[in-house]
């Protein structure tokens, strides 16, 4: 019996499809950490849970491994998804002797500027970066890139703690707001205009061995600085011509240059109205947003399962044949407080009910989410990228989510 320690601070269920996958595993004992206990059907997946006060401190993390090692015996994987954790999951495998990625890997992959500035040494393109340890480097860095730019923690993740800066006034403002200092610089990065995408690879042993694309509608800084707008993801069904080859070439680059072994990657991507390409970031980990689900829908394969199989197993049951196209709409409205009303859901079924493979309504009485994922979802798929891209469009125009 294999014991696999799955670190989850919060058992939410984006992260419990990746425990219940690495459960499934034949011969595997899954063991937690976590700093909210799973509830429910989700306690069984665990034979053991040793729970934290903070489940993102090495330490504590550290400390409750070792106990799961004094009650079960050597640890085979240890393992976790989100991006946050990484470089702690990192430290402890170092520590315990247990096999995967290493402290160094974790925190090139984690850190942006770094990541950024060993990507450009490989000749990759990204965008123009420095970190802002005081008001001096911030003009240097705006007479260099000019305004607006992109500030955010240089391990920051996805949009969050990130703004668009358009004035020296906000970014005098934000800087305040991020405690910028000597110890305690910010990321500043020149503003990337054009179509944002992102890719995606499962990698086994230095090697690539599946890749996959989708595009954003609109960016997701867009939609965290506009309230009302709706985002939408679509994973195209053929990645396979002209029009990405030169991304996924690029993708591949990133991965081997930023030396991952085994894991999933998520990057993110623009492509500039120029046709040029650049790198947002690229994380070594599952991508969220409902993207591995999406791509479940997309290759009829369970992409969780895929997940567990690299990272437990260093295994890739592939290829898998990307066989729909498919798309997710993520449902918000305007306005504070809780969800009062849904509306339109109705008249959207009747349109395109036929396309829709899962869906989650918000919730009456739930608290507005703050994220720019919204308070429910739509996810569509056809063969036909345009089917699914009108799809998108009917959800978006048609349901509506009033606050109250």
């Amino acid at each position: 019996m294999r014991n696999v320690i799955f670190a989850a601070p919060f058992p939410l269920e984006t992260t419990m499809r990746f425990a219940r996958a690495a459960s499934r595993l034949p011969g595997v004992r899954l063991l937690g950490i976590c700093q909210t206990p799973p509830t429910g059907e989700d306690r069984r997946l665990f034979a053991d849970v040793v729970q934290v006060e903070d489940g993102l401190d090495s330490d504590q993390l550290r400390v409750a491994a070792e106990l799961l090692v004094g009650r079960h015996g050597p640890i085979h994987r240890l393992i976790g998804i989100l991006e946050p954790l990484q470089v702690q999951l990192a430290e402890v495998r170092q520590a315990l002797g247990i096999p995967g990625t290493n402290p160094q890997t974790a925190d090139l992959f984690r850190d942006k500027a770094r990541m950024k500035d060993e990507l450009r040494r490989h000749g990759l393109p990204c965008a123009r970066h420095r970190l802002i340890r005081s008001w001096a480097d911030a003009e240097a860095f705006v007479g260099e890139v000019g305004l607006p730019l992109v500030l955010k923690p240089p391990a920051g993740m996805g949009c969050k703690a990130t703004w668009r800066i358009n004035s020296l006034d906000e970014l005098r403002a934000a800087l305040r707001a991020l405690h910028a200092s000597p110890e305690h610089p910010a990321l500043a990065e020149e503003f990337l205009r054009g179509r944002e995408h992102s890719f995606e690879t499962i990698t086994i042993g230095g090697e690539v061995r599946f890749q996959s694309c989708s595009r954003y509608y609109p960016t997701p800084l867009e939609v965290v600085e506009t309230p009302w707008i709706q985002w939408v993801v679509v994973l195209p069904r053929d990645i396979d011509g002209p029009d990405y080859a030169d991304a996924r070439a690029l993708g591949v680059r990133a991965v081997k240059a930023l030396g991952l072994e085994t894991g999933f990657t998520h990057m993110e991507w623009f492509r500039r109205d120029d046709g040029s390409l650049a790198i947002g970031e690229i994380a070594a980990r599952p991508p969220g947003a409902h993207i591995v689900l999406a791509n479940s829908y997309a290759h009829d394969a369970d992409m969780y399962q895929a997940w567990a199989r690299a990272t437990v197993d260093d295994a890739f049951d592939g290829p898998f044949e990307r066989k729909y196209a498919v798309g997710v709409a993520y449902l918000r409205g305007v306005g504070h407080g809780r969800v009062v009303r849904v509306s339109g859901v109705e008249r959207a079924s009747e349109q395109i009910g036929h396309l829709v493979v899962e869906s989650r309504l918000p919730t009456r009485g739930a608290m507005r989410a703050e994220s720019y994922e919204g308070d429910g979802y739509v996810i569509v798929r056809d063969r036909d990228v345009e089917v699914v891209k009108a799809a998108m469009t009917t959800v978006i125009e048609t349901i509506h989510v009033e606050y109250g």
